[in-house]
């Protein structure tokens, strides 16, 4: 890691707080919004998360709901790419792609527009923290399903005691997958 990667890396831990017994006791919820109410902060994470787009060759960015839309929008916008909202099923007008997976207590679904993903496409996969990987394995399924190719998944943090990287990595076929903080 460069000094440059270290300052950034120290940056955006020193702008995470915990929050302990939230949702529920025993658990320390990591809180982003400060991170996001500082300037310097969230333009850094824009920043890095935009060269890594450029680096693994993305042509769209997919958001993750919900806080994975505050962070992958502003990465589109930085690196001149389209942004695709992949939402929980029922939130999106018209044709839509569906995928359904597995919880630690049940089932979700997410779904994405039919249209807004196509061959040719290379599509980066951005969210705030990757835990069990559910979501993200979905949205990698439903961007595959469209035509699309997977350029890669970036993740602010990354829960290392959950197993979100191992359910990942075969899903990714060979697409990298960063998380800039493991906690």
């Amino acid at each position: 890691m460069t000094a440059e990667a270290r300052d950034v890396t120290g940056l955006l831990l020193s702008r995470i707080r915990d929050v302990p017994d939230y949702p529920k006791p025993g658990v320390l919820f990591k809180d982003i919004t400060p991170l996001l109410a500082d300037p310097a902060a969230f333009t850094a994470l824009t920043d890095v998360l935009a060269g890594l787009c450029s680096a693994h060759g993305a042509t769209k960015i997919v958001g993750l709901e919900a806080r994975g839309f505050i962070l992958a929008a502003p990465v589109a916008v930085r690196a001149g790419l389209g942004f695709i909202p992949v939402r929980k099923a029922g939130k999106l007008p018209g044709a839509t792609l569906r995928q359904a997976y597995e919880l630690e207590y049940g089932t979700a679904e997410i779904e994405v527009h039919a249209e807004d993903l196509a061959a040719g496409d290379r599509v980066m996969v951005i969210d705030d923290v990757l835990a069990t990987g559910g979501t993200a394995e979905a949205s990698i399924e439903l961007i595959r399903r469209a035509g699309a190719e997977v350029a890669g998944v970036a993740v602010l943090m990354e829960l290392g005691f959950l197993p979100g990287r191992a359910r990942l990595e075969p899903a990714l076929g060979g697409a990298p997958l960063t998380a800039l903080i493991t906690v």
